[in-house]
């Protein structure tokens, strides 16, 4: 056992002595002094430094014209041939807006979902305006011809003259009252659809402006006035939407179980009151329609036809 030990460590200080380098004085286990490799740093490019405007080239955005040819650029034909295809290889089809509610009432026939299932709209709007301006987002309330809701809207008229407050509890407002509301509803043991205010009490309601949020009056919606019956009768039973993400109006406008009419009108009564918060010499304000039932497919529909045409104006 003794020899076999003796072996083995000369043979490991052979190895030392033929593969690695000699040390005299200095420690096995002593670290190494490595050699540092230096970089040049690189060059900083100075942030306020312009450049020329005029070596900036202006790349335009390319417009092709399908009109004359034989197939959409860039897409396999006009239409489809057969029943089943891949939709991205064909122009979407955009439905005149009578065929596609028929569209809605056959999806749900054919699926048997609930006949009374809500109808909603889709729409892209054109916000922007001259010398880069933008529409603001908005709110509207509409009266619609046909209204789907089976309930009232509750609504609550800020007033602190006895006479108004009377004259609202008469024409069915919820509540009625002046500044005594206004901690009963940040302490929510009221709430409201709506808030309607006349103007005198206006100045008072500023604690309510972060609880109410886009429900605190403004004369913009038609909610601060003096003619009480008239804003009840609006926000009773109106029809509140909304611009969500800057450009999108997304809200019901019926539900899939009334007359096509009676879809047809209501829809044309939002398109009209959204086209009105844009100039109409401005050009169209809806880029995109999109109508859909709460359990079907969203279908691209032509809205043009449900609004009214400008008039042309004739040269003398």
């Amino acid at each position: 056992m003794y020899a076999e030990l003796k072996i083995l460590a000369g043979c490991q200080r052979q190895l030392l002595r033929a593969g690695a380098p000699a040390y005299t004085g200095a420690s096995q286990t002593t670290p190494r002094n490595l050699p540092v490799r230096t970089f040049a740093a690189v060059k900083t490019l100075k942030k306020d430094k312009k450049e020329d405007p005029a070596k900036e080239e202006k790349k335009e955005e390319r417009v092709i014209d399908d009109t004359n040819r034989h197939k959409p650029y860039g897409k396999t034909a006009w239409a489809p041939v057969d029943d089943v295809y891949i939709m991205r290889y064909y122009p979407r089809t955009i439905y005149d807006i009578a065929e596609a509610i028929d569209m809605l009432k056959n999806f749900q026939m054919l699926d048997f979902t609930p006949h009374k299932q809500p109808v909603y709209i889709d729409l892209r709007l054109n916000m922007k305006l001259e010398k880069k301006k933008k529409v603001d987002p908005f709110v509207s309330t509409v009266h619609l011809p046909h209204p789907f809701k089976t309930e009232m809207n509750k609504v609550l008229v800020f007033t602190e003259d006895a006479n108004q407050a009377k004259v609202a509890q008469e024409n069915g407002a919820a509540f009625a009252g002046g500044v005594e509301l206004i901690q009963q509803i940040l302490d929510d043991e009221i709430s409201a659809d709506f808030y309607v205010a006349v103007p005198d009490i206006l100045t008072k309601l500023v604690p309510l402006k972060n609880k109410l949020r886009k429900k605190f009056p403004k004369s913009k919606r038609d909610s601060v006035g003096i003619n009480i019956p008239k804003m009840l009768e609006l926000f009773k039973t109106g029809h509140e939407y909304m611009v969500e993400s800057d450009c999108y109006v997304r809200t019901q406008i019926a539900t899939l179980d009334m007359p096509k009419e009676q879809i047809l009108a209501n829809l044309q009564t939002i398109l009209i009151d959204v086209c009105s918060h844009r100039p109409a010499n401005m050009g169209p304000f809806i880029e995109r329609a999109i109508i859909a039932s709460h359990t079907s497919e969203a279908l691209w529909f032509k809205n043009e036809d449900l609004l009214p045409k400008p008039v042309e104006k004739k040269e003398e």
